[in-house]
C-alpha cells in the first residue's frame, strides 16, 4: 500500500520509532502487525468478524458480509448493533438511520437552517432533533426526497442527494439485519423504508404511484376516496373513471391495476417429527406480465412468522421469472415448531420492489396433530470385537481374511440374530457402518442350512446392484456360491427365478415386476432369505414400489405359510419401530444405531452461504472446500483422498479446475495432490484420457466424473482415486450410489440440483446426503472421518436437524396405488373392495396412518377416522381404474375383475394413465406419426431429467426432424419425442442426452408392445403393422423408409450406394455374394478389424425364417363361429456347421448397434383382411429354433370366401417379414332356434 511505502520513508509522522526500526523491525513488520490487531479487536468489537488472538486467524460473521455486500462503515454498524431493537417506530428508524457513520460530513450551515425549519413542518414523519442537528438535517432531507418537495438552496439540494444515494443501501442492510435476527416487523418496516426511497412514494399514498404514468392529480383523487387496495381488482375500467372523474383514464387505471405485481398463496402443513414441519407452499401469480414494467423476473421475500408475527421462523428468496407468469410455482421448506404448539403461523410473500404488493396467508394448528413421541435408539454395548473365526469353517472366513481380522461393533452385536437364529433381523446405522457384511451373516446362515437355498437382495438403486453383483459374484465364486441379477425383463428373469442360483439381486422394480405374476406365487413363497437394503428410500422417489414389493412378499410369507426369512438394512431412522413391526420383526432384533455411532466417528462441518444467486453461490463455495481439504487432509506422506461432490455436470468440471488453480497458486506448478512418486506413471496414463480438461486435472491430482463421461475415463478416474494416485476426486451427486471408493474427507458443495421440469432449483433427498457422508472414512486407515456441508443459508437448520438425527421417513404408496391395486386385481388377489381394504392392511403406510395422521390428511385417530380414509383411498382408486376401463366395478357388490386394458397394463408393468392414453388415442387412421407421439406421451418418460439450458439443445437436435410442429420443450414428454426422432435419424448428441436417448429406446419397446395389444383389441389391421414397424425403427434407429442395408453396422448411405450398384440389395445377399465382390464393398475395413467382425455377426444373425401354416377344419367354418390357423415358425440354420451349446443360447438375440442393452426377437404373427383392415388375430412369440402357435378367430358374419392374409412380422429387423395369403371359406351356419326345435 501507498501507508506502507511513505512510512518507510518517514515513520516518525506515523507513530512508528526509527531506532527501533533500524535495530529490530526494518520492515515495520511489527508496526504493521500492532496496526492490524487494533483494526480486527475493533472490527471484532462490532461483531464484523471473529478475531482468534492466538493464532491471528480471521473469519466473517453474517453481520461483516451484511456491512461489507452494502458497503457500510463499522462505526455505522456499530451504531446499529447497540441502538436496532426487535420492535421500532417509525420516528425511531429515522433517527438510527440519521445517525449513520455516512453522515459524518454532513454538517447545518446557517443559511439553511430557515429553510429546514419550513421542511421540518411539511414532511409527514416528526423529526424531535432540533434543525440545528446534523442528524436532523439528514432525516428531513430524506423525508423531502421521499415527498418530492424542492429545495431552494444548491448545497441543501447536494446533501440530499447524498443522502438519497446513501438510504437505499442503508435501508437494505438494515433489512438484512432484521432478517438475519428474526425480527419480523423491523423487517417488514426497513424493506417498507427501502422501497420508498426507491419509489419516492410514502406508504400511506396510493400505489399506482409507483407507475410513472399516472397524473399527480389522479393520483391524489385516488388517495381522496375511501377504497381499500384490495378492492381494486374488483372494479371496472368504467368504475375506475368515474372514481376519478376523469372517464378516459378508466381504461389506462384498469390497465395498471391488473399490472400491479399481485400473488395468491395456498399452503399445506405436513409435520416431519414432534418439532419440525414441512410446509408446501404454492404461488400463483395473478397480474399480467408487462416486460417495460416487471423486466424480466422479480424478487419476493418468503417469511415465516410465529403467531405473533414478531419472529422469522424461516426466510428465503423467491424469484418470479416472466416465462413462469401464468404457472403456478411449488416452494418447500421445513419450520420448527415452538413448544407449547401455538395457534396458527403466518407465510407472508412480500415483493422487494413494489410497496403494498404482499400475500398473507395463516397456517392454522387447531387440528394440528403432532406425531407420536419416538422410541429412543438402540445403545452400542461395549462387546469384545468378535473375530471372523467365530464364522463355521475357513471357506467361510477366507471371504474377510483378506481384510480384517475382526468384525466393527455393529457387526459384533447384531452377529447372534443374524447368523445363529432365523429370526426376522433388522439393522439400522449410519452409511459406512459394513451393514451389507450383516446382510452377508444371514445368507451364509440360510446357505450353510441348506446348500440349494434361494436369497433374494432387494435395493432401489440400479447402481448399487450392478455393485453389489460385482463384489459378491468375485468373492461367493470361490465358495461355489453362483450369483445372478435381474434385468428387468419379465421372460429372462422369470428364467433366473426359477434356475439353481443362490443368491439373486435386483432393483425394486424389477423384483416388483416378477412378484407381482399369479404364475410366480410359489417360487416367491419357496425364498428362504429376502434382504430389503436402504429401507430409509421408503421415503424417496423410489418408496412405493419398494412398499409395494415388502407388502406383498409379507403377505405371500404369511399366506402360504412360507419359511421365510427377511432382513432388513437401513440408515439410522427415527421410527424403526414402525418400520420392523411392519417386517414381522420383533424388538429384540431389531437394531436401531444412533446416527452418531459409526465404526469410523465423523465429525461433520456445516458452512451456510446467503448469496442468493444458484451460481455465484457454488463460485464462492470453491475456496472453503480447497481450504477444507487441505486443513483436513494434509499430512506428512502427502494429502489423503478427498472426495467433493456437486450438483451438475459443468460444475464437476469447474470444480476441478478451481481446485487445481488454488493448489497451484500456493504449490507451485506440482499442486501437491499427486502422491509423491508417481508422477511419472500419472503421465503415462494421461495419454489415453479422451476428454481434454480431465486431461489437465488430472495431472495435478484432481479427477471428476460424471454419468455422461467415457466409460473408460470414468473407470480410469475411479481406479486412478482408489489406488491413492490422484488426492482428490469431484463426482457429481447423481453418482453417490455406484462409487465404489472411500475417501477421509467429503464435501457436499451445495445441497441443491436444477430440476428441469419444474424450472427451479430442488434439495437432494437427505438419502442422497447420507449416501455421501457414508464415503467419508476408511477402515483400518482413518481414526475418524471427516465431512463438510456447504449450503444455502435458509437450508441450514432443517439439514442440521436431519444430518444429526435418526431420519424420520413417511409412506407415499397412497399416490401410486392405481398400477398395484390393476395387477392384483387381474390376478384375484383383489376381487372386491374390502380384499382391497385388507391389502392396504400390509402396508407401511397403515402402521404410520394413526402414528402421524394429519401428514396424511386424517383429522383424528379413532378406528372411524381410518376406516373411512382407508375406504375412500380404495374408492377413488377403484373409481379411477373403472373410469380407465381398466377394470369392471359392480358398485352394488363392491366386486371387481380385471379388463382387458387392465391385463395389457398389468402384463408390461405400464402405468394406467399410459395404457387409458394408447387407448383414447389409436384409432384405425393411426399412422407412424400417431405410433411415435402416443409412445412419446407415456407417463414412464415423465421421470427423464430436464437439465438447465437443455431447451436450446432440443430446439438445435429437432432440426430436420418430421414431427416436432407441437412439442413442449421445457416437457420430459416432448423430450421424448424428439429424443426418439433423433434415434430414427442417427444424429449425434452430447453424452446426458444420449443416456436419456437410450432411457428412451429401452422403455419404448415395451409400450409399443402394448399399443399393438390395444390395436388389437379393436381389430385395426393397418394401425397395429404400423405400431410394429415403429419397434423396427427403435431397434435399428432408423426410419421404415431408409434402406434396409442401413441396419448392417458401419454402413453409411454411401456404403449403401456402393453395395447396391454391386447388386446387394439385403444382408443376404452379402453372405452369398462372390467373395471378390464382397471384398470390394468392405474394402474400407481391415480383415480383421473389428469393424469386419461386426457386420459378419449381424450378416451371420440376420434372420432366415420359415413358416408352414394350416387352416384346422377348413370345410366346417361356420359365420360368426371360431375358427383355428396353426403356424410353426423354423428358423433356416446352416447345413455345414453343427453348432455349440454357447451359440445355441445366443441364438434370437439381436445385433443392432443402435439398441443400449442386450434384447431377444419377437415375431408377431397376425390374421388379417387388408380390404377391410379387420384383424382377426395377432399372438408375439420369440423364437430360437423353432416356435409353434394358434391364430384363434371369429369367423365373419357374412358366408362367402374370403381373402385374408398371414403377417409373419419381426420387433427388430426390417426386411425379414414375410405375408402370406389365406382363403377361408364359409358356410352358412345352422340358426340356434332352429336346433332347439
Amino acid at each position: 500500500s501507498y501507508l506502507f511505502v511513505r512510512m518507510m520513508k518517514n515513520p516518525e509522522l506515523y507513530g512508528a520509532n526509527p531506532d527501533i526500526m533500524k535495530e529490530e523491525d526494518p520492515t515495520l513488520e511489527a508496526y504493521r502487525r500492532n496496526l492490524v490487531h487494533s483494526a480486527a479487536c475493533l472490527l471484532e468489537k462490532s461483531q464484523l468478524l471473529r478475531y482468534d488472538r492466538r493464532s491471528g486467524a480471521l473469519q466473517a460473521t453474517p453481520l461483516g458480509k451484511v456491512s461489507s455486500h452494502f458497503y457500510i462503515s463499522h462505526e455505522s454498524m456499530a451504531t446499529y448493533n447497540q441502538h436496532l431493537k426487535p420492535t421500532m417506530s417509525d420516528i425511531e428508524l429515522l433517527r438510527l438511520f440519521s445517525m449513520s457513520g455516512e453522515f459524518q460530513q454532513i454538517h447545518v450551515r446557517d443559511d439553511e437552517k430557515l429553510e429546514l425549519a419550513k421542511l421540518s413542518q411539511k414532511v409527514p414523519i416528526p423529526v424531535k432533533e432540533s434543525v440545528e442537528e446534523s442528524s436532523a438535517k439528514v432525516n428531513i432531507l430524506l423525508q423531502a426526497y421521499i415527498s418530492k418537495l424542492k429545495l431552494d438552496g444548491f448545497a441543501l439540494l447536494a446533501d440530499m442527494c447524498h443522502v438519497q444515494q446513501s438510504a437505499a443501501r442503508i435501508m437494505r442492510c438494515l433489512f438484512e439485519i432484521a432478517q438475519k435476527r428474526g425480527w419480523a416487523e423491523l423487517a417488514r418496516l426497513t424493506l417498507n423504508f427501502s422501497q420508498m426511497v426507491s419509489s419516492k412514494t410514502w406508504k400511506s399514498q396510493s400505489p399506482l404511484r409507483q407507475f410513472k404514468n399516472v397524473p399527480e392529480i389522479v393520483a391524489r383523487k385516488l388517495e381522496r376516496k375511501d377504497i381499500e387496495w384490495d378492492r381494486y381488482t374488483d372494479l371496472t375500467a368504467s368504475d375506475l373513471g368515474e372514481l376519478v372523474g376523469v372517464p378516459k383514464m378508466g381504461k389506462t387505471l384498469h390497465q395498471l391495476v391488473s399490472q400491479f405485481p399481485r400473488l395468491e398463496l395456498a399452503a399445506s402443513v405436513q409435520p416431519i417429527t414432534r418439532s419440525m414441519l414441512r410446509v408446501e407452499l404454492t404461488i400463483t401469480p395473478d397480474f399480467t406480465w408487462d416486460v417495460k414494467v416487471h423486466d424480466y423476473a422479480q424478487l419476493f421475500h418468503i417469511m415465516v412468522e410465529d403467531c405473533n408475527q414478531e419472529q422469522i421462523l424461516h426466510q428465503e428468496a423467491f424469484m418470479l421469472k416472466m416465462d413462469g407468469a401464468d404457472s403456478q410455482h411449488y416452494v418447500s421448506f421445513s419450520v420448527p415448531v415452538m413448544s407449547p404448539l401455538p395457534p396458527n403461523y403466518f407465510i407472508r410473500v412480500v415483493s422487494d420492489r413494489w410497496l403494498h404488493s404482499e400475500a398473507v396467508i395463516p397456517i392454522s394448528f387447531k387440528n394440528l396433530i403432532l406425531p407420536s413421541k419416538l422410541p429412543p435408539p438402540t445403545q452400542l454395548l461395549d462387546l469384545q470385537p468378535l473375530p471372523i473365526t467365530a464364522l463355521p469353517n475357513k471357506g467361510i472366513q477366507s471371504l474377510y481374511a483378506p481384510f480384517f481380522k475382526y468384525f466393527n461393533p455393529i457387526q459384533t452385536q447384531s452377529f447372534h440374530s443374524l447368523f445363529e437364529t432365523d429370526a426376522n433381523t433388522m439393522v439400522c446405522a449410519p452409511a459406512g457402518s459394513g451393514k451389507t457384511i450383516c446382510a452377508e451373516f444371514a445368507i451364509l446362515r440360510a446357505l450353510s442350512k441348506n446348500g440349494k437355498a434361494k436369497i433374494v437382495y432387494v435395493v432401489s438403486k440400479s447402481e448399487l446392484v450392478a455393485l453389489q453383483t460385482k463384489k459378491w459374484s468375485d468373492r461367493f465364486s470361490k465358495i461355489g456360491i453362483s450369483v445372478a441379477k435381474l434385468t428387468g425383463d419379465t421372460v429372462e428373469d422369470k428364467k433366473i427365478m426359477k434356475s439353481e442360483v443362490n443368491i439373486i439381486l435386483a432393483e425394486t422394480s424389477h423384483f416388483d415386476n416378477v412378484s407381482r405374476l399369479k404364475v410366480m406365487t410359489r417360487v416367491m413363497a419357496s425364498l428362504a432369505l429376502v434382504v430389503f437394503d436402504e429401507l430409509h428410500l421408503l421415503g424417496s422417489s423410489d418408496g412405493p414400489t419398494l412398499e409395494i414389493v415388502v407388502s406383498r412378499m409379507r403377505r405371500i410369507a404369511v399366506s402360504e405359510e412360507a419359511g421365510m426369512r427377511f432382513v432388513g438394512l437401513s440408515a439410522s431412522l427415527a421410527n424403526a419401530k414402525d418400520v420392523a413391526e411392519w417386517l414381522g420383526i420383533k424388538s429384540a432384533n431389531l437394531f436401531n444405531f444412533n446416527p452418531k455411532v459409526r465404526p469410523i466417528p465423523i465429525e461433520i462441518y456445516m458452512q451456510s452461504f446467503d448469496i442468493q444467486n444458484f451460481s455465484s453461490r457454488l463460485l464462492a463455495m470453491g475456496k472453503p472446500v480447497y481450504n477444507g481439504i487441505r486443513r483436513h487432509c494434509e499430512n506428512g506422506d502427502g494429502v489423503k483422498p478427498a472426495l467433493v461432490f456437486v450438483p451438475s455436470r459443468r460444475q464437476a468440471q469447474l470444480t476441478a479446475i478451481d481446485l487445481m488453480s488454488y493448489a497451484t497458486a500456493e504449490e507451485g506448478a506440482s499442486g501437491g495432490f499427486v502422491r509423491p512418486g508417481l508422477e511419472k506413471a500419472l503421465e503415462n496414463i494421461l495419454g489415453t484420457v479422451k476428454e481434454p480438461a480431465l486431461g489437465q486435472t488430472l495431472a495435478g491430482g484432481i479427477g471428476f466424473m460424471h454419468s455422461g463421461m467415457d466409460v473408460s475415463d470414468r473407470k480410469r478416474v475411479e481406479g486412478l482415486f482408489r489406488d491413492g494416485v490422484i488426492s482428490v476426486l469431484v463426482a457429481t451427486q447423481e453418482l453417490c450410489w455406484g462409487l465404489d471408493v472411500e475417501s477421509s474427507f467429503v464435501a457436499v458443495l451445495g445441497t441443491e440440483a436444477y430440476d428441469g421440469k419444474e424450472r427451479r432449483y430442488a434439495d437432494y433427498p437427505i438419502a442422497d446426503i447420507l449416501q455421501m457422508m457414508g464415503k467419508s472414512g476408511r477402515p483400518g486407515i482413518d481414526r475418524v472421518a471427516k465431512a463438510m456441508i456447504l449450503c444455502f443459508s435458509p437450508k441450514k437448520a432443517s439439514l442440521r436437524k436431519l444430518l444429526f438425527e435418526p431420519l424420520p421417513i413417511e409412506s407415499h404408496v397412497d399416490g401410486y396405488l392405481h398400477d398395484t391395486f390393476t395387477n392384483e386385481v387381474c390376478t384375484k388377489v383383489i376381487e372386491n373392495q374390502q380384499e382391497a381394504l385388507d391389502w392396504l392392511t400390509w402396508s407401511f403406510m397403515y402402521r404410520r396412518l394413526t402414528k402421524n395422521p394429519v401428514y396424511y390428511g386424517l383429522q383424528g385417530v379413532s378406528q372411524q377416522h381410518l376406516g373411512e380414509h382407508l375406504s375412500d383411498i380404495v374408492e377413488t382408486v377403484l373409481g379411477d381404474l373403472e373410469e380407465s376401463k381398466m377394470i369392471e366395478l359392480n358398485e352394488e357388490t363392491g366386486d371387481c375383475s380385471g379388463l382387458n386394458l387392465g391385463f395389457i397394463g398389468s402384463n408390461y408393468y405400464l402405468a394406467y394413465s399410459t395404457v387409458e392414453l394408447i387407448a383414447a388415442s389409436v384409432t384405425a387412421k393411426t399412422k407412424t406419426r400417431g405410433i411415435i407421439e402416443i409412445v412419446s406421451a407415456a407417463s414412464e418418460f415423465g421421470v427423464i431429467p430436464m437439465r438447465q439450458g437443455e431447451e436450446r439443445s432440443l430446439k438445435i437436435l429437432s432440426r430436420g426432424l418430421p414431427y416436432v410442429k407441437d412439442v413442449v420443450w421445457n416437457d420430459p414428454n416432448g423430450k421424448a419425442l424428439v429424443l426418439l426422432q433423433s434415434h430414427f435419424e442417427r444424429k449425434m448428441m452430447n453424452s446426458d442426452l444420449a443416456q436419456d436417448r437410450d432411457f428412451v429406446i429401452e422403455g419404448a419397446v415395451k409400450i409399443i408392445q402394448s399399443v399393438v395389444d390395444v390395436i388389437a383389441t379393436n381389430y385395426h389391421l393397418k394401425a397395429a403393422v404400423a405400431a410394429m414397424e415403429v419397434s423396427q425403427s427403435v431397434v435399428q434407429g432408423m426410419w421404415k423408409k431408409d434402406d434396409v442395408l442401413k441396419q448392417i453396422p458401419h454402413f453409411t448411405d454411401e456404403l449403401v450406394e456402393k453395395a447396391k450398384a454391386k447388386g446387394v440389395t439385403s444382408p443376404f445377399d452379402i453372405l452369398e455374394v462372390e467373395d471378390n465382390v464382397r471384398e470390394e464393398i468392405l474394402s474400407g475395413f481391415g480383415e480383421d478389424s473389428v469393424e469386419m467382425s461386426e457386420i459378419a455377426a449381424f450378416c451371420n444373425s440376420y434372420p432366415s425364417v420359415g413358416v408352414a401354416f394350416d387352416v384346422v377344419d377348413s370345410d366346417e367354418i361356420t359365420n360368426g363361429d371360431p375358427f383355428r390357423v396353426s403356424v410353426k415358425l423354423q428358423r433356416d440354420a446352416d447345413e455345414d456347421e453343427e453348432e455349440e451349446e454357447e451359440e445355441e443360447e445366443e441364438k434370437g438375440v439381436v445385433v443392432s448397434s443402435r439398441f443400449p442393452k442386450k434384447k431377444l426377437e419377437s415375431w408377431w404373427v397376425c390374421l388379417g383382411d387388408p380390404k377391410t383392415d379387420k384383424l382377426f388375430a395377432v399372438k408375439r412369440t420369440q423364437l430360437k429354433e423353432e416356435a409353434k402357435l394358434n391364430l384363434d378367430a371369429f369367423a365373419p358374419e357374412e358366408p362367402g370366401t374370403y381373402d385374408l392374409k398371414l403377417y409373419v412380422i419381426c420387433d427388430s429387423y426390417f426386411g425379414v417379414d414375410q405375408e402370406f395369403d389365406v382363403k377361408i371359406k364359409v358356410e352358412e351356419g345352422e340358426d340356434e332356434s332352429e336346433e332347439d326345435e
